[in-house]
């Protein structure tokens, strides 16, 4: 009789525990925190990771475009400076208004800082020249000194994205737009080297995605939004 009456009062532990917490885990699962932060194996004492390749930190490749002010920027105007890297085109009707729009909440967030920057690189050059990239700029709100949307040779943009960065570009007729590109954004710390968090499985998320905004949260395919742990890892390499 004592184990009977020892199954009934566990069990009756077990009801009371599901009604109590159940409601908070769905809660906590349809507003994306559990996936969001438990899929990101970090807390706030750990540094963000390196990215290697063939057992070498992986550091921004040269490169010298000219910017919406018919500037001329290279990597060497980044140096000191936590910035974001970013493939686009003015034209793009699908990711792009989306990501961009994601920077210029970013660019509020951090816009007393002299260290902080954004990198933006067109995929469409024949098109978006500086002037063209001027009016962009204004449209979305893009004001930030250190903000620079850059335009020049076509072969030297793709193989920046490809090669130098590993983030998908390429033309496609086929597609809205005619060119599609992976909609992810690297992070660079003071030093030039490409940082990221890690996984649950203790490997570098290597980009962030750029492509759902805070707001919305979850994309229609489930995808959890980065945007806050961007933020969060753009001040953690503000303060080393």
């Amino acid at each position: 009789m004592r184990n009977k009456y020892t199954y009934v009062w566990v069990s009756l532990v077990i009801l009371v525990f599901g009604i109590i917490f159940i409601p908070k885990i769905i809660e906590r699962i349809k507003t994306g925190t559990i996936t969001q932060h438990d899929r990101m194996n970090l807390t706030d004492t750990e540094p963000l990771n390196f990215i290697y390749l063939n057992n070498e930190k992986r550091r921004v490749p040269s490169f010298q475009f000219l910017n919406q002010d018919s500037l001329l920027i290279s990597e060497k105007d980044y140096e000191g400076k936590v910035y974001i890297v970013e493939f686009f085109f003015t034209t793009c009707p699908t990711i792009c208004p989306v990501m961009n729009s994601n920077l210029v909440e970013i660019q509020e967030e951090f816009r007393d800082l002299d260290n902080f920057g954004v990198a933006s690189f067109t995929i469409n050059p024949e098109y978006d020249t500086p002037g063209v990239l001027k009016k962009y700029a204004e449209k979305y709100g893009i004001n930030d000194l250190d903000w620079h949307l850059m335009t020049g040779d076509r072969q030297a943009i793709f193989d920046l994205a490809n090669i130098g960065f590993n983030i998908f570009a390429a033309e496609n007729p086929e597609v809205p737009g005619g060119f599609e590109h992976s909609g992810l954004f690297a992070l660079v710390d003071k030093n030039g080297y490409l940082r990221s968090r890690t996984d649950d499985f203790g490997n570098p998320i290597i980009y962030y995605k750029g492509t759902i905004s805070e707001s919305q949260g979850v994309n229609e395919e489930g995808e959890i939004q980065e945007i806050t742990i961007l933020k969060e890892d753009i001040k953690k390499l503000l303060n080393e």
